[in-house]
């Protein structure tokens, strides 16, 4: 039987953002990208692309672990980093992918997933050049910059 669909965090419901893209551009605006490791990124990917209009999916850990070639063990580190990161909620087997806003929350690593308190990002300075960098573009950047 599965399990009925609810949000988790209905304050945070994502909305399909203004700009033209279906990854919210917040995403490196407010250096969210940056925080994060790549295979961090590629779960979040992966979120967003299956998520219904409410931003919610469920999908078993065994199978999140198989399609992005991930153990379990680094599956549920990376789940814990986007939690940490205020990106997602989860409750089992449940997740939400939270909006980002302008001034999204942010929490301590290993903080509860309910908000307590909101806290302003930081924004990145915006980027000069005229040409767009994808998402694989930010991975890879974000890959070699943790191996320096």
């Amino acid at each position: 039987m599965r399990t009925p669909k609810q949000v988790l965090r209905p304050e945070r419901l994502r909305l399909v953002p203004e700009q033209f893209s279906w990854v919210d551009q917040a995403l490196v605006q407010h250096g969210l990208l940056d925080r994060m490791e790549p295979r961090a990124a590629a779960l979040y990917l992966f979120l967003v692309t299956v998520a219904d209009a409410q931003g919610l999916s469920y999908y078993g850990p065994a199978t999140l672990a198989r399609r992005l070639h991930l153990s379990e063990t680094e599956l549920i580190a990376v789940r814990s980093e986007l939690i940490a990161l205020d990106l997602i909620a989860y409750q089992a087997p449940l997740y939400q992918v939270l909006s980002l806003g302008d001034a999204s929350p942010r929490r301590a690593p290993g903080a509860s997933t309910t908000p307590t308190q909101s806290v302003s990002m930081p924004s990145l300075p915006r980027r000069t050049s005229a040409a767009p960098l994808s998402l694989a573009q930010l991975i890879e950047l974000e890959s070699r910059r943790a191996r320096l």
